[in-house]
């Protein structure tokens, strides 16, 4: 579920986790005060899966795995 920020003028900036079909808030669950729904700044993406640039192609983990699959295949020949 995401997280997003909400300012009340009272208690100040303050994260709720809801779902994306969820309605924003209106009232600040602490104090009852109108409250604003903010525009996220820091988004950042973790990629752990293998498939991406970041966990294969971003070490040298991929030229060791290229040069056993080739000695492999002349192996073979």
């Amino acid at each position: 579920m995401p997280t997003y920020e909400y300012k009340c003028p009272n208690c100040g900036v303050f994260e709720e986790f809801q779902s994306i079909t969820a309605p924003a808030l209106e009232k600040c669950p602490t104090c009852g005060s109108e409250v604003r729904r903010l525009i996220s700044r820091n988004v950042s993406v973790l990629y752990k899966a293998s498939g991406f640039y970041t966990t294969d192609y971003g070490t040298n983990a991929h030229k060791q795995s290229e040069g056993k699959a080739g000695e492999k295949s002349s192996a073979a020949s």
